[in-house]
């Protein structure tokens, strides 16, 4: 029979995922330039093998050894070699020491955050982790393995998180065949090396395609002054240029006095950014003015608005973001600019309620549109938000980036706004839990003769004391909750919410809390029992919400300690001048927003 007859030669999925591995255009020299060793083939050598269960081993700075046993398919196998391969790219066996499951740790948090931004294969299920775990990996991995030995939340990454699915090291000590194999090859280069020049060959092939074929303008000269801004930002300043790339410049006199721009806009939606030809800046200031607009998006100024006016908040926006550009010394501000030494270190949101306080100020104050706001998004927020989430991620690649290659340094609270934002919401469960905590940590147990211990019997001779809670403090540990019971509070709703309180509550040993519905008047239930509050959900429906007399009644009450706060349940449809005397917190219905600005915490069921 001829070979032709033959049936084609099927490959194993390791050998797939490899040669896929190879063709990327980051991990593919990594790849080329580690030996990659297959357990079925070392038996009876003198190498490091993975043990039954292990997907695979670090050895030293340059092999993997995979065992090919496993019966994986080809998305897997990709996922698990692109991770390994990230681990001697992060160059963690030199810089970690080996053997160490601390080490082993580290090195795969740190090589993970890449992944995730990578996407290479698909990664077994049982390597999801929580948020918090997540945000480590951005850390250096000397910073994650001290932080793994000192933090207690390290506690919950058991062993058989790593590759090795086990308590077997990850990364080994260099194997002396490895080295003298590697020493006879030809590339002497480390994987490490190897990967840093991927980045930079790939940014570098990136920055020519934006420069050779810039996105078309609209009545824009291209060799003018705005244009070459555009090039420069995009090619070299890294912290910016992947986000400005994907952004239109449209430099057309008609557009702009449409929509009443003097100087600059930007359109989120649209994914343009607006520049007046008429403005005439310079080079240096047509640097300013787009870096100025690519943060607005960056930075969700608009999804942060939040029912603030539209105008007093671009301003303070603006305060801040001039505030860093200047600090940064990025081109030179237009005339007319908003800058203020006084809002020196402001968040947008203090600045913005200082402004709100001196209505007068607001003639005197001007965006880059002019009189109006140079964020021209409108629409429902919800359109925007895969945008938004883009210009996000797109900035804290840029700020790893410009980091990474030594740019310069960087004003701290834009480092620190830029991380915020790409941080996980907390969920509002674990804010009521640390609200909870923070008012009633758990008592100091005293010892007492007057109830002796269980171990007396075993004792009789000896007296044993028992720890009890002091009587005085126990029904001193209470807190008022008002309920909005009005008929547009969901009941299902008002239940996950009483659940969760009875929850963290009886984990803080608060025994009873005293409770008040109110919808067009008070209802006082009394003290209740934690464990019977998430069965007293009651929806009376009488018209309209009013929470004032419910809070009065709370703090006028004789039996209810002065000291003890207050949790507001409620969907925001109350009285917007609702004054609270005492500390106290409220807790929002999903999509709910109070009427009224606060400054104590606020809660948002998702």
């Amino acid at each position: 029979m001829s070979r032709r007859d033959d049936k084609p030669y099927k490959l194993p999925p390791f050998v797939v995922a490899r040669k896929m591995l190879r063709a990327h255009p980051l991990l593919g020299p990594v790849s080329e330039g580690t030996e990659v060793f297959e357990a079925s083939s070392l038996r009876g050598r003198n190498l490091p093998q993975p043990g039954g269960r292990a997907y695979c081993c670090i050895d030293g700075r340059y092999a993997i050894f995979i065992q090919d046993t496993l019966s994986l398919d080809v998305p897997t196998w990709l996922g698990v070699l692109s991770l390994a391969t990230l681990v001697l790219a992060l160059g963690a066996p030199a810089r970690l020491p080996t053997p160490s499951h601390r080490s082993d740790l580290a090195a795969q948090l740190a090589a993970l955050h890449w992944w995730r931004s990578l996407k290479i294969g698909r990664l077994p299920e049982h390597f999801e982790l929580e948020p918090e775990f997540l945000a480590w990996g951005r850390l250096p991995l000397e910073e994650i393995a001290a932080r793994l030995e000192h933090d207690p939340l390290a506690e919950q990454l058991g062993s058989d998180w790593t590759l090795t699915r086990s308590a077997d090291a990850l990364l080994m000590h260099p194997s002396e065949r490895v080295s003298i194999r590697r020493l006879a090859g030809i590339q002497t280069r480390t994987p490490d090396q190897l990967f840093a020049e991927a980045l930079v060959d790939n940014a570098r092939q990136v920055l020519r395609a934006q420069r050779d074929e810039p996105k078309a303008t609209r009545g824009a000269d291209p060799n003018g002054p705005v244009a070459q801004a555009w090039r420069w930002l995009i090619a070299h300043y890294p912290l910016l240029g992947s986000l400005l790339a994907r952004f239109e410049l449209v430099e057309d006199v008609q557009v702009c006095q449409g929509q009443q721009i003097s100087i600059a806009a930007i359109h989120l939606g649209l994914g343009e950014i607006y520049v007046n030809p008429l403005a005439r800046l310079n080079l240096e200031q047509a640097k300013f003015v787009l870096a100025h607009e690519v943060l607005h998006a960056g930075l969700c100024h608009g999804s942060r608005r939040q029912g603030r006016d539209p105008f007093l908040w671009n301003v303070a926006c603006d305060f801040v973001i001039n505030h860093w550009l200047i600090e940064m010394r990025l081109g030179a501000p237009p005339p007319g600019l908003l800058h203020d030494e006084h809002f020196r270190g402001w968040a947008a949101e203090d600045i913005y309620r200082s402004l709100a306080a001196d209505l007068r100020a607001r003639r005197r104050l001007r965006t880059l549109r002019g009189a109006a706001v140079d964020v021209l998004d409108d629409g429902p927020r919800g359109a925007l938000a895969d945008r938004e989430a883009f210009c996000r991620r797109a900035l804290a690649q840029g700020l790893d980036w410009h980091q990474a290659e030594g740019r310069g340094l960087l004003p701290a609270g834009l480092v620190e706004e830029i991380r915020t934002l790409n941080q996980p919401p907390i969920p509002w469960q674990a804010q009521l839990a640390e609200w909870i905590r923070e008012h009633f940590p758990l008592p100091e147990k005293r010892r007492s003769y007057a109830r002796p211990s269980r171990r007396q019997s075993a004792t009789p001779d000896i007296p044993r004391p028992r720890f009890v809670a002091p009587e005085e403090e126990r029904l001193a540990r209470t807190f008022g909750v008002v309920i909005d019971s009005s008929g547009s509070m969901d009941r299902e709703d008002l239940g996950k919410a009483l659940g969760a309180v009875a929850s963290y509550a009886q984990a803080q040993e608060v025994k009873q809390v005293r409770l008040v519905y109110c919808d067009a008047q008070p209802y006082d239930e009394g003290y209740v029992e934690v464990e019977s509050l998430a069965r007293r959900v009651k929806v009376r429906g009488r018209g309209g919400t009013v929470l004032q007399p419910a809070v009065t009644l709370l703090e006028t009450r004789e039996d209810f300690p002065k000291d003890a706060p207050v949790l507001v349940i409620t969907d925001g449809g109350c009285e917007e001048d609702l004054t609270v005397k005492r500390n106290h917190a409220f807790l929002l219905t999903p999509g709910a927003r109070l009427p009224f600005a606060t400054r104590k915490p606020v809660f948002g069921m998702a």
